[in-house]
């Protein structure tokens, strides 16, 4: 199972601790070995096929909630929340094929040991994707240990339905926002996989 490129710089750095370790302590080099299998699972990129038609998740996790209603500047929209644990997959993926239409990264303003009861200072970017259909909006939020969002996207960019557009190496929390004629499939403690797990059915009588 292939790593994703933002695992390279931790698997590089292990690998040259072995490798120094040989030279100096070769013992301690029989404990980083282990160190290094789990960096490479840790950020494993596995090949994901989507399961049906629909909004597929964008993350890895448990289905923590799914309601309809209206939210601040997003309007009214069914709302699907997902929580990415410490252990699972890490690299998120688009829910639908569509452009990038607005991409805002707040960044994280919590330091360590900081309680986990403050999730809006963790580092969150918000993706609005502009479909025929109507806009879908992502949001990633990032929590321990890592609290950052590695994610490449420019406005305007086109987005494939399961593309690969990020990576949150820690727990996180994503919400997607989807039309709110949309039929949902996930149920609340379900768990679901990026790239591979329908949440949602389109409404095919609307745009």
């Amino acid at each position: 199972m292939r790593p994703s490129r933002e695992g390279y710089p931790s698997i590089a750095f292990t690998l040259f601790m072995i490798l120094g370790s040989l030279f100096f302590a070769p013992i301690v080099a029989l404990f980083l070995v282990p160190m290094l299998f789990f960096v490479v699972w840790y950020y494993r990129d596995p090949e994901r096929s989507p399961e049906g038609e629909g909004y597929l998740s964008p993350s890895d996790g448990v289905v923590t909630r799914v309601e309809r209603g209206e939210y601040p500047v997003i309007g009214k929209a069914l709302r699907i929340s997902i929580s990415t644990g410490v252990m699972d997959v890490h690299v998120n993926r688009s829910p639908c094929a569509g452009s990038v239409g607005r991409l805002v990264r707040f960044p994280a303003k919590m330091s360590v040991g900081t309680a986990s009861s403050a999730p809006r200072k963790w580092e969150k970017i918000i993706v609005e994707i502009f479909t025929n259909r109507g806009p879908v909006t992502v949001t990633h939020s990032a929590g321990f240990p890592g609290r950052n969002v590695t994610c490449g996207l420019m406005k305007g960019r086109e987005l494939e339905r399961g593309g690969r557009y990020a990576v949150i190496a820690s727990g996180a929390r994503t919400d997607l926002y989807l039309p709110p004629d949309t039929e949902p499939c996930a149920a609340e403690g379900g768990n679901v996989f990026a790239g591979r797990t329908v949440l949602a059915l389109i409404n095919h009588g609307g745009r």
